[in-house]
């Protein structure tokens, strides 16, 4: 009994050093990992196609395509009916606010060869003729590099 009371007198002491050393390497780690990750604006109107690619998105001007509009950043640009009944390959609202956009963004070019880089996010069931028409509207403003927004499609294995 007596040996019972000796042990619960000794004062058990929390080292926080280490403790803290180990929060503060958690947040550095948290900081730096999640900085790469540019997630691209929802769109619930379009469903995109699926790919294998392994190419993270980077934060560009986003062109989204439904099935009924054409959006620069979210705003209503055209509606694909007109952009189809018409028989240019220019879609002269979507190079407007794409050139409304260049003025308004503080845009780094990194190569000026390569111009402006933009996103499409396209409805898989929108037809080609449209997206022709998009990515040559988009070159037209300067806008050279095209992305075009997939899902990443689960591998095998």
């Amino acid at each position: 009994m007596e040996r019972h009371h000796k042990r619960s007198r000794l004062a058990v002491s929390l080292s926080l050093v280490s403790l803290m050393d180990i929060f503060t390497i958690l947040v550095f780690f948290l900081l730096v990992h999640s900085a790469d990750v540019e997630d691209l604006p929802p769109a619930k109107a379009v469903r995109l196609p699926e790919s294998i690619a392994e190419k993270s998105p980077k934060q560009t001007v986003v062109v989204t395509v439904s099935g009924e509009d054409i959006l620069v950043q979210g705003r209503k640009v055209a509606s694909v009916a007109n952009v189809l009944a018409d028989t240019g390959d220019l879609i002269e609202p979507l190079r407007a606010e794409l050139d409304i956009q260049t003025s308004r963004r503080f845009i780094k070019v990194k190569d000026p060869t390569k111009g402006r880089e933009v996103t499409i996010l396209g409805d898989k069931e929108i037809p080609y003729r449209l997206l022709k028409k998009i990515m040559v509207t988009c070159v037209r403003a300067s806008y050279s590099n095209i992305s075009l927004a997939v899902v990443r499609k689960e591998t095998a294995g």
